[in-house]
């Protein structure tokens, strides 16, 4: 069985939803963000403000593709986009869903900036992040779960269908 991973903004309901949905197709649930932790010892803000974001950026990709996984959803961190290595590595072990809110919801959802280990360069604003991240989303997605306005377990119920929807047109 392949994999489920979730990409999108901080603050989306990646790892919410990546629970919940690991829980209702009877999967594996993993957060690269923790596996990135451990390899580390550290918390992910500590390793952006000690070694830069470019460092954190390698370190996120060299955690995900050590992943070999089978039959998980798995949550990926927001940065992931960046690093092609990490992508092709996550569409070749399963289905890449977009988990898209608009900016005023992720706004809304992150309260910690400072803390919550976000790569936000210097003189970097959310909303400048979020309009240099969209495209790269988008660009990476097998398919897209808009989740505005959806409780947890309609993006749950979605995030299936977009799943079912995009295998279907694989056959």
């Amino acid at each position: 069985m392949g994999n489920i991973i979730l990409i999108g903004m901080p603050g989306c309901g990646k790892s919410t939803v990546g629970v919940k949905l690991a829980q209702a197709l009877d999967m594996s649930f993993i957060d690269t963000d923790d596996v990135i932790q451990e390899r580390s010892g550290r918390r992910l803000q500590e390793m952006v403000d000690d070694d830069g974001i470019d460092r954190f950026l390698e370190e996120e990709a060299d955690a995900v593709c050590s992943l070999q996984v089978s039959g998980y959803v798995v949550a990926t961190g927001g940065s992931v986009v960046y690093k092609e290595r990490a992508m092709r590595h996550l569409h070749a072990v399963g289905t890449v869903l977009y988990i898209e809110l608009p900016y005023e919801e992720i706004e809304r959802r992150i309260h910690n900036l400072s803390s919550r280990g976000i790569a936000l360069r210097e003189g970097q604003t959310l909303r400048m992040l979020y309009d240099e991240r969209i495209p790269l989303y988008e660009a990476q997605a097998d398919a897209v779960v808009h989740a505005q306005g959806l409780k947890m377990d309609e993006t749950v119920q979605a995030a299936i269908r977009a799943c079912c929807e995009k295998r279907q047109s694989m056959v």
